[in-house]
C-alpha cells in the first residue's frame, strides 16, 4: 500500500477521519465511528511508524500487557457473580455456544493458515485469534442484534475462565508445528493477564458498585482507547509484514470472522435452537478477545508476527459485527415480538 503510493498517507488519514465525523451526525451509523477511526490511526501508523515505536528511547510495546490487563479489569467490573448464574438457568445454550467456539474458530483459522501457506509466525496468529475467547464486544453486538443478551454475557464470562486450559492446549495442537509452544508458560500468561485482572475487576464491582460512577463512566473510554493503542504499536512494528501479506491475511481474517458468525448459526439453528439463542450463540463464536490474542503474542516475542492477524481481526469483526447487529435489528426473533406484545398487554 504506502510502496505504491508514497504521497497519499495524508489523503487516506483525512478520508477516515472526514468519514468517522460524518457517520457521528446520524444516529445509525454512530456505531461505526469508532472503527472508523481505528482505520484512521492504522493508516497512520502504516505511513509514519517511526512516531509509535518508541517514545525517548522507551520501547512502547512494551505497554501492551498492562494495558490489556486494564481492559480484563474493566470487562470484570462490568460483571458480577450473576452473570455465571446463567450455567444453571440455560445449560443447553452455554454448553453448545462453548463447544462451538473452542471447535469452529480454532479449526477454521487452522484451515486458513494452510490454505494462505502464510509464513510459520503469521500463521501461528492466525490459528492464535480462533483459539481465544469471545470478548464484550460480543455482548454489546448482541444487545442491538436482540438476541439473548444474558446467554451472550454468560458465555463471554465461562469462555473466559476456560481460556488458561483450554488456549495454550488448542495453540499446542493446532499451531506447534509453526512456532513452540510452551503451554504451562502460556497459561500462566492468560492467568495473569486475564483472570487476575478479571477476579479483581469483579471484586471491585461486588464492594464498591455505583459507589465510583466517574470509574463505571470512564473505564469503556479507557478500554476503547487502549485497543487503538494497541492495535497502532502492532502495525507499526510488524508493517513490513502487513506490506508483504496484508491483502492476505484482511481476507483470511474477513473469511474466519464471516465463517464464526454463519457456522455457529447454522449448527444452532440444525439442533432447533429458538432464534435468539441461535443470534447469540452467532456472534460469540464470531467475535474474538483480540486483545488476548495481542498480549500471548508480547509475552512470546512475537507481537510483530503472530500479533498481525488479532490487529487486522478486531476492526474487522466490529465493522461486521456492526452490520449484523444493524440487519437483525431490523428483523427482530418472532419470540422477541411476541414478549413485546405480552409486555404491552400486560401494561394496558
Amino acid at each position: 500500500m504506502t510502496a505504491l503510493l508514497p504521497a497519499a498517507g495524508p489523503f487516506i488519514i483525512a478520508f477516515w477521519v472526514i468519514l468517522a465525523i460524518l457517520c457521528s451526525r446520524r444516529a445509525q451509523t454512530k456505531g461505526f465511528v469508532y472503527t472508523l477511526t481505528i482505520f484512521a490511526a492504522v493508516t497512520t501508523a502504516m505511513y509514519y511508524p517511526q512516531y509509535f515505536l518508541t517514545v525517548g528511547g522507551y520501547d512502547l510495546s512494551k505497554l501492551i500487557t498492562p494495558l490489556i490487563q486494564i481492559i480484563m479489569f474493566g470487562m470484570g467490573t462490568a460483571m458480577s457473580v450473576r452473570d455465571f448464574y446463567g450455567v444453571i438457568k440455560m445449560p443447553m445454550g452455554v454448553f453448545t455456544g462453548v463447544v462451538c467456539h473452542f471447535t469452529i474458530m480454532p479449526f477454521v483459522g487452522w484451515g486458513l493458515a494452510h490454505l494462505f501457506n502464510f509464513p510459520p509466525e503469521i500463521a501461528a496468529g492466525v490459528v492464535l485469534i480462533g483459539t481465544v475467547p469471545c470478548g464484550m464486544a460480543s455482548n454489546v453486538i448482541s444487545y442491538l442484534a436482540k438476541a439473548n443478551l444474558a446467554l451472550s454475557v454468560t458465555l463471554t464470562a465461562v469462555s473466559t475462565m476456560m481460556a488458561p486450559f483450554v488456549t495454550p492446549f488448542l495453540m499446542r495442537w493446532l499451531a506447534g508445528s509453526y512456532v513452540d509452544i510452551s503451554v504451562t508458560a502460556m497459561m500462566w500468561d492468560i492467568c495473569k493477564i486475564v483472570i487476575l485482572p478479571v477476579a479483581a475487576g469483579l471484586l471491585f464491582n461486588h464492594f464498591l458498585h455505583g459507589k465510583l460512577k466517574w470509574l463505571d463512566n470512564i473505564m469503556p473510554k479507557i478500554s476503547m482507547s487502549a485497543i487503538a493503542f494497541i492495535i497502532v504499536i502492532i502495525t507499526a512494528k510488524g508493517r513490513e509484514s502487513l506490506l508483504d501479506v496484508g491483502i492476505l491475511l484482511i481476507l483470511s481474517s474477513l473469511i474466519h470472522n464471516l465463517s464464526g458468525y454463519t457456522l455457529g448459526y447454522w449448527l444452532c439453528r440444525l439442533i432447533r435452537m429458538n432464534e435468539q439463542d441461535c443470534r447469540t450463540i452467532a456472534i460469540e463464536v464470531g467475535m474474538q478477545n483480540g486483545g488476548l490474542a495481542t498480549a500471548i503474542a508480547k509475552n512470546m516475542g512475537k507481537i510483530a508476527t503472530i500479533g498481525l492477524a488479532p490487529a487486522v481481526f478486531g476492526p474487522l469483526m466490529n465493522v461486521t459485527g456492526s452490520l449484523l447487529a444493524s440487519w437483525w435489528h431490523r428483523h427482530p426473533p418472532e419470540e422477541a415480538n411476541e414478549k413485546a406484545v405480552q409486555l404491552e398487554v400486560e401494561r394496558l
